[in-house]
């Protein structure tokens, strides 16, 4: 049976993990820490921060009693892969608009 894939979409669909994501930007964070950002348990952060994991947007490591939580470069590499797509198409559909703003101006002198 086929595994699926982490759904790095899915992961910051949530409005929690991408504050979490936020707070790790600046640097790494216990799990403690980041739970103290938030008004709900920290099982519940617990389980954001394992989804996170899973999609590779966070490495999670062992330091004496806490446990560190840091960004991962590889979720990131689908999200920009993702939206550099996006990004071409919209600079295509521009360009394409320019033209054809150029044509019909020539048109009219």
């Amino acid at each position: 049976m086929k595994k699926n894939k982490p759904d790095v979409f899915a992961a910051i669909g949530d409005p929690t993990r991408r504050k979490i994501l936020l707070l790790l930007a600046a640097r790494a964070l216990s799990i403690n820490m980041l739970a103290g950002n938030f008004d709900v348990s920290r099982p519940a952060i617990s389980k954001h921060i394992k989804a996170l994991a899973i999609a590779k947007l966070i490495s999670i490591e062992d330091k004496g009693r806490e446990r560190f939580c840091s960004l991962e470069r590889a979720g990131f590499d689908e999200i920009k892969d993702w939206l550099s797509f996006y990004d071409q198409f919209w600079k295509n559909k521009l360009s394409d608009l320019g033209d054809l703003l150029k044509v019909r101006s020539a048109k009219k002198k």
